[in-house]
């Protein structure tokens, strides 16, 4: 029901505003930040191995599963570059450091990049029965990245009303995206369904290899590898 993607929806954005609020008032150790990053990808490759990619591959085999998953991790490639040449001013890669201007506002651009094929992936999975899993997964992933891009917002000056009120309107459009996936889901046959989740996982993927876990490790050194094993472990626990 759309009561219910709703409800999700809120739910795994409400991430976002708690991130935000934690990062107007508090700067965390760069380290806690990192182990948090590295929890966060381990909770959504378990999700997305043992809910929405196997769910993909369950209803449009190997073929149209892969395609999309192709599709969805080269079109998240090609608009995070095309993100990275818009918000730096060198050709170097994007910089995570909360005292560099304009890091905030990159920020709140790669979680919405990051989180709309996540949680549109979302919307669709309640399709076949709410996934608390992917649910748990995306609330994680969203958390750590709203607190620093507060912190980073804070850092250049803006107030702590505009900083909030970015990342609530990043919130509503997310929890919008899950709604949109539970009604597309709702009207696509099996094989469409196959390549649209296969594409959300592929883009979710992309952001785990081009963002997520190389923040994570820059932030928190060896540890990342335990905290990405504790994120796997409990969102496995979970689906099982």
């Amino acid at each position: 029901m759309l009561l219910t993607a709703l409800l999700y929806g809120l739910a795994a954005s409400s991430a976002l505003l708690i991130g935000a609020a934690v990062g107007v008032v508090w700067e965390p150790p760069r380290r806690l930040t990192g182990v948090l990053l590295a929890f966060a990808s381990g909770a959504l490759i378990s999700a997305l191995s043992f809910e929405l990619f196997e769910e993909a591959f369950a209803l449009g085999g190997a073929t149209r599963s892969g395609l999309g998953l192709l599709a969805g991790a080269a079109t998240f490639v090609a608009l995070d570059s095309w993100l990275d040449r818009r918000m730096t001013s060198d050709s170097g890669p994007r910089q995570r450091d909360v005292a560099a201007g304009g890091v905030g506002l990159s920020l709140l651009a790669a979680v919405t990049l990051d989180g709309v094929p996540e949680n549109i992936a979302l919307g669709a999975s309640l399709a076949g029965g709410a996934s608390a899993t992917l649910l748990l997964a995306v609330f994680v992933s969203n958390l750590p990245e709203a607190l620093v891009g507060a912190v980073a917002m804070r850092s250049t000056g803006r107030s702590r009303g505009a900083v909030l009120g970015l990342w609530a309107g990043c919130g509503v459009l997310l929890a919008a995206a899950v709604v949109l996936g539970r009604l597309v889901a709702g009207s696509m046959g099996d094989d469409v369904l196959a390549v649209t989740l296969g594409f959300a996982g592929g883009a979710v993927l992309a952001s785990l290899a081009d963002t997520l876990l190389p923040e994570a490790f820059e932030s928190a050194g060896p540890v990342t590898a335990l905290a990405t094993a504790a994120g796997f472990f409990l969102a496995f626990v979970l689906a099982a």
